[in-house]
């Protein structure tokens, strides 16, 4: 048998069996119980090797798309037979709303530390799957090693050893920028509410895809900000055509969308909407605050560029960090701009002054040896894998007419129910069974989504979370026999 190829490109090709497979599989020309293509000849048909191609099918079969069959070979699951279709589109709207979230967001927020509640609620990922103790050994180190010299203030802009990193890391977003250009901050969530306060006022008025994080809108709603959502597609990503017409009708001070896999979507505004959206923007002279904390968690061949990446950005501020990658609890993101810094750093003086030192310089050592794309790399796997066993799951014990996202990247489910029934009734009685999950209302300003929920795949599959999946269906075909 041929040897495994051990190259950063085997994972392209791996991940191009399993979308070779798939694709097959969507398209029809491959049906329930009918037999795949041999190894030998998916390997010569893809140009991979034979372990590769196994690797491949070995995958699929763990996530229930393929099963072996003893002397045989590999064939199509009966449960890959299942086929729903994608989520519905808000209807366009331009009214201007306040925002009045924050006390349902804060309890979600709350329930996610409830170590009792199976954890489909807030997206954050397993413990199993974080490079938590390879990152804690850099911690030792630099206690061990400059412990008392980082037992100080931090500069504002945060540690040079981070940031200076991180700006070697935005070569991979296709927008480099210097380590001048960037500043740390406490997680994402700070980094959007500095660009929020440094370019609005109170009283202006914010454009968000929808549905949207809803932790945005305690941020925005703590700066006295009013939203015009902005309809995105599972799919296609945000509308350009509802934007314009929003900007025509508001007085639309700065937007803040997400760059890559929505939140909680996880679609794929493309290149070329991006660019259209960045001219319409620019016509209109008005800023964007792009999200990226899920840039790096994608499933395809290369990581998408970011809004700032694109030709034509002129005013837009970068925002991400590594809650959703590596370290949750270390509440390190940053903030990357050329023409807003001054503005940004005053605020920062004003809020939190700066972060903690032992951190960011851990951080900081831990980028510079090279693991966290080793890390990534498995983890994009990881998180396929467990969006693809949720899909399936949800597919076989959710009702008929139940529509899933299909994300690019990411780690979170969007699923709409059937129309009559209400997602926050389901949540109610699910916390009864120590089940957690974002109900839809919780993503929007405009009491839409009421049909809908998030489920979050950031950990890994067991036995615990089936049951609570299977839960979640058999109380959503109560409501219905009860209608």
């Amino acid at each position: 048998m041929d040897k495994p190829e051990h190259s950063s490109e085997s994972e392209f090709r791996y991940e191009s069996v399993v979308k070779f497979i798939d694709e097959l599989i969507d398209s029809g020309a491959l049906s329930a119980g009918q037999k795949v293509p041999s190894l030998r000849k998916v390997s010569k048909a893809r140009g991979v090797s034979i372990s590769t191609a196994l690797h491949a099918y070995r995958m699929l079969e763990s996530q229930g798309v393929l099963e072996a069959q003893p002397q045989s070979g590999f064939y199509v699951s009966a449960k890959s037979a299942v086929q729903v279709e994608k989520p519905s589109v808000m209807s366009r709207s331009t009214r201007v709303r306040k925002v009045s979230t924050g006390a349902q967001v804060a309890n979600m927020f709350e329930l996610a530390g409830d170590t009792s509640m199976a954890p489909l609620g807030c997206a954050i990922p397993g413990p199993d799957l974080l490079a938590t103790s390879q990152l804690d050994k850099f911690l030792v180190r630099m206690t061990r090693t400059q412990g008392k010299n980082a037992n100080t203030y931090s500069p504002p802009r945060g540690e040079q050893v981070l940031r200076a990193a991180i700006a070697r890391r935005s070569i991979n977003w296709g927008h480099a920028v210097s380590a001048d250009d960037i500043l740390i901050t406490c997680g994402c969530t700070e980094a959007l509410h500095l660009a929020l306060k440094a370019i609005t006022k109170p009283g202006d008025t914010i454009a968000v895809e929808s549905p949207g994080y809803f932790g945005f809108f305690p941020v925005l709603q703590a700066l006295h900000l009013t939203v015009t959502e902005i309809p995105a597609d599972s799919v296609e990503g945000v509308s350009v055509s509802a934007l314009e017409v929003a900007i025509e009708k508001n007085n639309i001070k700065a937007c803040l969308f997400s760059s890559a896999f929505n939140n909680p979507l996880g679609c794929l505004t493309s290149e070329d909407k991006k660019m259209q959206v960045l001219s319409l923007l620019n016509k209109h002279r008005i800023p964007l605050i792009e999200d990226d904390v899920y840039g790096d968690i994608f499933f395809g061949r290369e990581r998408p560029r970011p809004y700032s990446a694109m030709e034509n950005a002129k005013n837009v501020i970068y925002c991400s960090s590594f809650s959703k990658t590596v370290a949750p609890g270390y509440r390190i993101g940053w903030v990357a701009t050329t023409g807003n810094m001054e503005k940004l750093v005053a605020e920062k003086y004003a809020t939190t002054l700066c972060g903690p030192t032992l951190t960011q310089v851990a951080m900081g050592e831990y980028l510079n040896a090279g693991a966290y794309d080793n890390h990534l790399r498995g983890l994009r796997k990881s998180f396929a894998a467990n969006i693809a066993i949720v899909s399936k799951t949800i597919a076989e014990t959710f009702p008929a007419g139940t529509r899933i996202s299909r994300p690019e990247g990411g780690f979170v489910l969007w699923v709409e129910l059937p129309d009559n029934i209400n997602a926050r009734a389901v949540f109610d009685l699910a916390l009864k069974d120590n089940i957690c999950f974002a109900p839809g209302d919780l993503f929007t300003t405009s009491g839409n989504y009421q049909s809908c929920m998030r489920i979050s795949c950031g950990y890994s599959w067991n036995s615990s979370i089936e049951r609570a999946i299977w839960k979640l269906g058999a109380l959503v075909l109560s409501m219905m026999a009860q209608e």
